[in-house]
């Protein structure tokens, strides 16, 4: 039985994400990466409009959703290139485990890490930096954290078509930069030329900062809210899904 044809299991799903963590934690570098370089620039982002609180507080908020998901991007595709590089890949693939179970333990491991790293951000935000929000900061948090993980989704899904770290890297600006461009985050989307409001239409981060003006706004969830958090999720199951379907056992 091929592992296309194998069934998902849990149990399976759970023990790679526990060898994922092992191995991450031999490697501090890449968690120090993952946890504080979001942090490092929410904080340098709000020393830069010192002289403008009000300004900060507009895209701090979104900026909280924006950094977790390029860290996460980064760091899953090259693991996972390096998983397929070394070898790695391959012996487990050839193990009764199904590709679901693999991207699932991974999507578990750096998920787990996407909570701490978006709490911790979110925190210093908040409570250190002074980041002013109607709305819950558990609501910031939330989305933080779903935008870590639709990273982790993007990330898996786009290590199948690089073939070194190097294009792996190369994949951030290619999937990543058109989606900050037209975000929202620099013109409010309606202002956009129709073809470009178009597109951002159908890009799943323009619903999280959305979700995050969103936040900014009301002091409890509207149903935009509500619309856009689903999107991001969903966004990032059918990433995960499509993963599946172009993982690949070693590099050519």
């Amino acid at each position: 039985m091929t592992p296309a044809e194998l069934p998902v299991s849990g149990a399976r799903t759970l023990a790679t994400a526990a060898r994922v963590l092992r191995q991450l934690r031999h490697d501090p570098r890449t968690i120090a990466l993952m946890l504080a370089v979001p942090c490092v620039m929410t904080a340098l982002l709000r020393y830069v409009f010192d002289a403008h609180p009000r300004t900060f507080d507009g895209v701090g908020a979104a900026l909280l959703g924006v950094f977790p998901m390029i860290t996460m991007f980064l760091v899953t595709s090259i693991a996972t290139l390096r998983e397929r590089t070394s070898g790695t890949l391959e012996r487990l693939l050839a193990m009764p485990l199904a590709k679901a179970d693999l991207l699932g333990g991974y999507a578990l491991a750096f998920g787990a890490l996407a909570i701490v790293q978006s709490a911790l951000a979110t925190g210093l935000s908040v409570w250190l930096l002074g980041l002013d929000v109607t709305g819950s900061p558990w609501l910031l948090l939330l989305v933080a954290v779903l935008d870590a993980l639709l990273g982790t989704a993007l990330g898996l899904f786009v290590s199948a078509f690089a073939s070194s770290e190097f294009q792996a890297v190369q994949f951030m600006p290619a999937v990543l930069m058109p989606q900050l461009l037209l975000c929202g985050l620099f013109a409010p989307r309606d202002t956009m030329q129709p073809v470009l409001k178009a597109v951002s239409d159908v890009l799943p981060m323009s619903y999280a900062v959305d979700a995050m003006n969103e936040i900014l706004a009301h002091p409890a969830p509207t149903g935009a809210f509500l619309r856009d958090i689903l999107i991001v999720t969903a966004c990032a199951l059918v990433v995960l899904a499509l993963g599946t379907t172009t993982l690949r056992r070693r590099t050519p």
